[in-house]
């Protein structure tokens, strides 16, 4: 069984991370930061329509602020959707801030409104952590989905990944007679995998959302990962791969139900395969993030060790026990999928 026993430590955006995200268009300038944020007046307890606490809080500015901030936001929502185009932004507005009280990094979450039509939108101002810089970039190229995002200086901006919490699917939709049983246990089969090959850590069900696609004959899903905090930072194995989380033992049951060893098999050969003709269209790109990743700190010694000799053993191959970074741990991963 997974479990993270401990408070991940953040670390700063260096030098060479800054100059990569400058050359790929994600690092740039913003009207506004997260610690000017920080600066509201007051907050009350967010609940949802059914009046549960969602652990979230509206927060408050100064009358004197507010009309500076709201547009501060607005301008950064034009940035992260519209590239700049302040033209979008004349049809919204600021509905609502809400801080996030009982997480590590206290995010802040923005909802925007279409005041033509009433749609609405989010999207999130968080303290800048490398690692989620590189789960977020491991994301964007390894994965199928597409990630925007932006960063200046110490504030991170993340679009809002929509879908069905995790945790709610387990609850309202595993056992609904009309899922595709089997298609959704291909996703989360997939998906472990994805997960492990770039060891992204701490994928229980409250960290990962699931996308409802209706076809014209059948219904597909896609499960993503909303939390990239734990990026090649823990060193245990098992926290690379939510199968190991009790937090997901009900689709694993299933899975175990509805899918043979060998289905699983050619599910996890399938994906590696699309992870590595990924890796070939991105070769540029994958390669420069590497050569930034695998020069940077972003985990103990001891995790490294220990990732190292777990991975040695998993894969039956002591050249994980040469890499001396993180970053060269995942670069190893990634070239065995490359290989085969």
């Amino acid at each position: 069984m997974a479990f993270i026993s401990k408070k991940k430590i953040p670390f700063r955006i260096n030098a060479d991370l800054r100059k990569y995200l400058e050359s790929y268009n994600r690092e740039v300038a913003l009207p506004i930061d997260y610690r000017y944020l920080l600066r509201y007046d007051n907050a009350i307890p967010l609940y949802d329509k059914r009046g549960n606490d969602t652990l979230w809080e509206t927060v408050f500015y100064a009358h004197s602020e507010i009309d500076e901030i709201y547009y501060a936001l607005k301008t950064i929502y034009a940035d992260l959707k519209a590239d700049g185009d302040l033209s979008v932004m004349k049809h919204l507005y600021v509905d609502r801030v809400d801080v996030c009280s009982y997480g590590n990094s206290k995010p802040f979450r923005i909802r925007i409104v279409n005041k033509v039509n009433d749609n609405f939108d989010y999207f999130y101002v968080k303290n800048a952590d490398s690692s989620r810089i590189y789960g977020l970039e491991l994301e964007h190229i390894l994965s199928p989905n597409r990630i925007s995002y932006l960063t200046s200086d110490e504030t991170l901006i993340e679009e809002h990944i929509a879908g069905i919490p995790g945790d709610m699917f387990i609850k309202n939709y595993l056992y609904e007679p009309n899922l595709n049983t089997v298609r959704f246990c291909k996703e989360f089969v997939k998906f472990n995998e994805r997960c492990f090959v770039r060891l992204l850590g701490d994928m229980h069900s409250s960290n990962f959302v699931v996308d409802i696609t209706p076809d014209f004959e059948e219904i597909y899903y896609r499960i993503r990962s909303i939390d990239f905090d734990q990026q090649s930072y823990e060193g245990k194995k098992a926290v690379y791969l939510p199968q190991y989380f009790k937090q997901n033992n009900a689709i694993i049951e299933v899975g175990m139900k509805y899918l043979t060893s060998e289905s699983v098999e050619q599910y996890q050969k399938e994906e590696r395969s699309l992870i590595s003709g990924r890796i070939r269209v991105e070769r540029t790109r994958i390669q420069d993030l590497m050569n930034v990743m695998m020069a940077d700190t972003i985990s103990s010694t001891q995790n490294l060790e220990q990732l190292k000799r777990e991975l040695a053993q998993h894969y039956q191959n002591t050249s994980f026990l040469k890499c001396r970074s993180m970053g060269e741990v995942v670069m190893r991963s990634l070239e065995l999928v490359s290989v085969h």
